[in-house]
Formats: C-alpha cells, structure tokens, sequence
C-alpha cells in the first residue's frame, strides 16, 4: 500500500521571513507539492508566527481545499484560527517558547485534557478532523482516543535521534506496538518529526501507517534537486 504524503512547507516561509519579503511564496510551494506526489500539504502555526503567518492558512484553505493540514498548539487563539479558516485537518501539538521545533508528544495533563476535550469538540462541530501528536507510548494513545481524536500522529523524534542500532529497533519496536494499539482503538495513524530520505522506509515497512507527515529533510533536499524531484523522490520512497 502507498502510504500518503503529508508536506510540511514551514521552511519555505522561514526563508521568505529572512528578508520580509514577498517570496519565496508558500502557496506557490503549496501547488507545487500536490502536483508532483503530495496528498497533504502541513503547516505549523505557530503563537509567533516566525515561519507561517496566518494570512498564509488563509490563503492556503481557500485554494487548496481539502488539502492543508495545520498544526497549532492547545490555545483559543489557535482554535479561533482553525475554526474560522476550516483546514481539511488540524493537528494539535505541544508548544514550548523559545523551541527551535516541537520537542515531543503532548503532555496529558488534567488542565491540557481538559482543553483539549473543548477545542476537540468544536473543531468537530465544523467538520473538522482532528490528530493529536503523541508520544508512541499505550496511556498517551488511550488518553488520545478516550478524549475523541480521529487521528494520533505519533513523534518519531526519538526513533530519528537514534544513536546505534540497538536503540533504532527498539524504538521501531515501540512504534509498531503503538500503531497496533491506535488501529485496535479506531484511530487512524500518522507518523512524523526527524523523518528523512534515509531513515523513513523502516517506518513505512511498520505497516498500519496511512500518512507521513515530513517538511525538513524533503526542503532541505529540494535546495539542491528542486522542490519537484525532493517531493517526488520522497512519494516514490512510501
């Protein structure tokens, strides 16, 4: 089965923000992408807006419907975005200041359940599909699918920071128990943080998985082969 290819587009407007300036454009980005193997395009909405602002989730819900997946953290001010721009999906993740990127799976706490619980709903009351990004561990997923999720994405950060082999088929290991789980609670499964050229086809080879979800590696790539073969490369690898 091919697995779906979610497109993270951030470090498009990371460049753009560098000057101020009106390009590198993440729509022209965006269309790009979906015609040479992206199903999904994600962006992060960040409470700074340092990469992606919110005129771009606006633009980009507007002209490619059906398609954006937006990630933001647990706060009003996000849910207000979400509800009003009405992306295909949002995924909701932790958000610490001063991170460089997102360092983990959400933090179930009674507040943060709670939180999550209300803008879970409301975000379902507008046809909203919705994924929380958890750590591929049993209690994090059960929380996940008690308060409602769709969909779990589960962090491989600490699968692509392995150091040695040992760690790399453990934590592969904890992957494949953690979709099996989601899929027997009714949860659809995503995977993404640190995925790469190199490291992804071991995850894809899990079985279960639907959607990657990969931004770095592929723009990195795409400075040297062009964002089309990038894009491309990486659909042919799932």
């Amino acid at each position: 089965m091919t697995l779906k290819l979610g497109v993270n587009i951030d470090h498009i407007a990371t460049l753009r923000q560098a000057r101020r300036a009106p390009y590198p454009d993440p729509l022209d980005a965006a269309a790009v992408c979906l015609m040479t193997g992206a199903d999904y395009i994600v962006v992060h909405l960040r409470k700074d807006q340092r990469h992606i602002q919110e005129k771009d989730v606006a633009k980009l819900c507007k002209l490619f419907p059906g398609k954006i997946h937006l990630e933001c953290s647990v706060t009003p001010q996000m849910e207000k975005a979400a509800l009003k721009y009405k992306p295909f999906s949002v995924c909701l993740v932790p958000e610490e200041p001063g991170e460089v990127t997102t360092t983990g799976g959400l933090k179930f706490t009674p507040a943060v359940q709670k939180r999550l619980s209300e803008m879970i709903a409301r975000l379902h009351k507008k046809h909203i599909l919705v994924s929380l990004f958890v750590s591929p561990v049993a209690q994090d997923i059960r929380k996940a699918a008690k308060l409602g999720a769709d969909i779990v994405e589960l962090c491989t950060r600490d699968y692509s920071e392995a150091k040695t082999s040992k760690q790399t088929q453990k934590l592969l290991q904890d992957l494949a128990l953690a979709t099996l789980l989601s899929k027997e609670l009714g949860l659809e499964v995503h995977a993404g943080h640190g995925l790469d050229y190199h490291n992804v086809l071991a995850v894809a080879d899990l079985g279960g998985i639907t959607c990657m979800n990969i931004g770095f590696s592929i723009i990195t790539r795409s400075l040297f082969a062009g964002l089309p073969t990038a894009v491309s490369e990486m659909k042919a690898l799932l």
